[in-house]
């Protein structure tokens, strides 16, 4: 398994974990690295990935939203939507990956994480904002001016 997939499968059970209870941030991505058994540079890309979704989760939210709008996103599962947080965060405000590398592994996520559909979902969602990546990332950058 690539060193960043381990990462981006522990900002999954993390942040997974923290949508459905209140759990201590700390304490659960020490014991998911533990689990995984991340090295440094994992552990803080996991950690990136985490913070990142966190502090924007309102923003990538209304960004999911606009392009899902049929599945309103509290009926969306707890784990199809903290993927695509992770994979529109990497892809759109972390910009150091490459849109295609951030769909794929979000996809395998879906795949080994989801239901059934999640693959599906996932990449039908994160290809419809890949259409308006462009100025999402305009809008981003505007927001600080």
């Amino acid at each position: 398994m690539k060193s960043r997939t381990r990462a981006r499968i522990v900002a999954l059970q993390v942040l997974f974990e923290l949508d459905l209870t209140q759990h201590p941030l700390g304490e659960v991505l020490e014991e998911r690295s533990l689990d995984l058994n991340l090295d440094e540079s994992q552990f803080e890309f996991a950690s990136l990935l985490i913070a990142g979704v966190r502090e924007n989760v309102t923003k990538l939210d209304q960004l999911i939203s606009e392009q899902a709008p049929e599945w309103p996103l509290d009926q969306v599962a707890v784990v199809d939507r903290n993927i695509l947080r992770i994979a529109l965060w990497e892809v759109a405000f972390y910009q150091k990956t490459p849109l295609k590398v951030g769909i794929n592994e979000a996809v395998e996520l879906a795949k080994l994480f989801g239901t059934d559909s999640s693959p599906r979902f996932v990449n039908g969602v994160l290809g419809s904002l890949a259409v308006n990546l462009d100025d999402i990332i305009q809008s981003n950058e505007n927001v600080g001016e």
